[in-house]
């Protein structure tokens, strides 16, 4: 299973054309509308204790077009969080992150989110249509233990 998951978060990775590791994304156009990192949707955005976290998600079978996923995979989205320090403007790549979906039917999903090119990552099932509780507990920088919760709708 982590195999699996190492192998999608690379090919996600490898897939986005200018991503470069540590990127500066206080320098960088964040146009929402095309999404964050050249892929993905940006769902949510939040400024706690001077840490700026931007939350996108990206549809695994949308952005592996042509490539056969992985026989057993229930994963249906890539999270994704980058995190700035909002005075200095730094990108904060490194830390623990640890985030918690709470489906439409009440099933829980909690994992490790692994430090990517610049951001933290991990793949969820959000196959059910509803709304989904997400909620993050991080420590990026100074090392203080920070939470975001927010609600996102599945379509």
């Amino acid at each position: 299973m982590k195999r699996m998951i190492i192998v999608v978060a690379a090919a996600l990775a490898l897939s986005a054309p200018g991503t470069t590791p540590a990127m500066d994304h206080g320098a960088m156009n964040m146009d929402h509308g095309t999404g964050m990192m050249a892929h993905g949707t940006v769902i949510h955005e939040e400024v706690v204790d001077n840490i700026k976290a931007i939350f996108s998600v990206t549809d695994i079978k949308e952005s592996m077009q042509g490539m056969e996923l992985p026989k057993g995979m229930k994963e249906t989205h890539h999270l994704m969080v980058a995190f700035t320090d909002v005075k200095t403007g730094k990108v904060l790549a490194t830390g623990e992150v640890k985030a918690k979906l709470l489906a439409p039917d009440k099933a829980e999903q909690v994992k490790d989110l692994m430090g990517m090119e610049g951001h933290f990552g991990a793949d969820f099932d959000l196959s059910k249509k509803g709304s989904y509780g997400v909620m993050v507990r991080f420590k990026v920088g100074d090392q203080k233990v920070r939470t975001v919760k927010f609600w996102h709708v599945v379509k």
